[in-house]
């Protein structure tokens, strides 16, 4: 059954993303072989959460320059013209733009931004809980996941394989664990 009522312990309010307590990672399959994970920062964000669910938004800002997969050639090369060509993008963003859902799970669907283009894409929510840190802050967490074509945002760098396939996977994984506090 959806509802738009928000979950216990999410209350109306601005809610500043908690950079240091939250992050954005990506699996791609190497090789059609394995998986090569990675994670780039997310530098500011917000949830409004309104009277309801359908009043509730979401933007976050990622840097891309800060791409780590664990093997500093592979990150420059992702920052490269090949891939992300971070010089002259040097941000991604998602903004949303419909919040619908239940009181635990929720779909954010949203316009998110990566290489200049721009895509609808949809992320599944899960409402993780509230709770007031030892310093009195109120702080809600959220784990979000979504799948992505990489094709669909201009990145289509790759290398065929001897044996068939080619290098880098067109689905992306992403997965999102955020934090937010609330402000005055």
């Amino acid at each position: 059954m959806t509802t738009t009522t928000l979950p216990t312990g999410l209350t109306a309010g601005t809610w500043a993303i908690d950079t240091s307590h939250s992050q954005a990672a990506f699996t791609v399959r190497h090789a059609g072989i394995a998986k090569v994970r990675g994670t780039v920062a997310i530098t500011e964000g917000t949830v409004t959460v309104g009277e309801d669910l359908v009043a509730t938004s979401v933007t976050a800002i990622l840097d891309p320059t800060t791409i780590s997969t664990n093997d500093a050639n592979r990150d420059g090369h992702l920052r490269s013209a090949d891939f992300f060509e971070v010089e002259a993008h040097p941000t991604w963003t998602f903004v949303s733009t419909s919040v619908a859902g239940t009181a635990t799970q929720a779909t954010v669907t949203g316009d998110l931004t990566i290489h200049g283009v721009t895509r609808e894409v949809e992320l599944d929510v899960d409402f993780n809980g509230a709770a007031t840190d030892p310093f009195g802050a109120s702080r809600i967490g959220f784990s979000a996941s979504t799948e992505i074509s990489r094709k669909d945002f201009g990145l289509t760098w790759n290398a065929a394989l001897e044996t068939g396939g080619v290098l880098v996977s067109d689905k992306v994984k992403i997965t999102l664990e955020v934090e937010a506090v609330a402000q005055a």
